[in-house]
């Protein structure tokens, strides 16, 4: 498994530096780590990651919740999916078909219980099934995929919108406990360390929608995109395979879709997914 190193770094150094600006005392060498400690408040972090655990758990289903392992794990192996790899295969099984008939790729097929989808798509064809019905069927599957990790992803896009308003609502607990003690008589020499508290709130809101809620989710997203690009690979390869197209032409075929992928990541659009690659056939 290849890590996704980048969203590694760049949660640490988003820390690092957030750390590092608190401690700087008037100089970039110069660090007072003891500031630290004006960051740290308990009530805070209760009201703000418990307020956004209860939004998490009111607005989704427990076993969306308990799949966050499963969800990191996804995002950390950044070599999950692999569309050269599925092109190489494709090509293999089309040569195969090529010279032995569809009936060949049965005995494929029984060794690709790792990849149930291509697994399907092959037995689809190797059963006779009409091309058009098969398509609708694989190209069905992909959309649901889809949908589903829309909905994982949106899982974390909510959270991001809920901390900081946790945040803000810890500021005013704060402010309003502020101007409940403040006595006038005394004078006001707390107030700026009162305010300070109650600011802390939003200070940790922030850092948890926007250092790891949305990382979390734009990560998804990408790899919903890579998954879904070697799903439409798979299904077109498998209709190129039963319409008995030349193994080369294949490949040119679906190297294209690598090509236009890297065209919109330097455009800054992302991959095509579901219902999208299926209104372009």
């Amino acid at each position: 498994m290849k890590i996704n190193i980048t969203f590694i770094i760049g949660i640490l150094f988003g820390l690092g530096m957030i750390i590092y600006g608190i401690v700087i005392d008037g100089s970039l060498i110069n660090l007072n780590f003891t500031q630290l400690i004006r960051f740290v408040d308990a009530s805070s972090v209760l009201i703000v990651i418990g307020g956004t655990l209860s939004t998490m758990i009111a607005g989704n289903p427990p076993r969306a919740l308990m799949k966050f392992p499963k969800h990191l794990g996804i995002i950390l192996n950044q070599k999950r999916f692999d569309p050269k790899a599925i092109i190489d295969e494709v090509v293999e099984l089309a040569q195969i078909a090529r010279k032995n008939g569809l009936l060949a790729l049965e005995e494929r097929a029984n060794q690709m219980e790792n990849n149930p989808f291509f697994q399907k798509s092959i037995m689809l064809i190797v059963d006779g099934n009409d091309a058009d019905k098969v398509r609708e069927m694989l190209q069905s599957d992909i959309d649901q995929l889809s949908t589903r990790h829309d909905d994982v992803a949106s899982m974390y896009e909510k959270a991001s919108s809920a901390a900081p308003a946790f945040g803000m609502i810890g500021t005013l607990i704060g402010l309003i406990n502020m101007l409940s003690g403040m006595d006038v008589s005394s004078g006001s020499s707390s107030i700026g360390k009162d305010m300070g508290v109650a600011l802390i709130t939003t200070f940790y809101g922030c850092i948890l929608a926007h250092l790891i809620f949305n990382p979390i989710a734009n990560n998804l997203r990408t790899r919903d995109e890579e998954e879904c690009l070697c799903l439409q690979i798979i299904v077109d390869g498998v209709m190129s395979i039963q319409s008995g197209e030349n193994p080369k032409f294949i490949r040119e075929k679906l190297e294209g879709y690598l090509e236009q992928t890297a065209t919109n990541e330097k455009g800054g659009k992302g991959g095509k997914r579901g219902k999208a690659a299926q209104n372009e056939e």
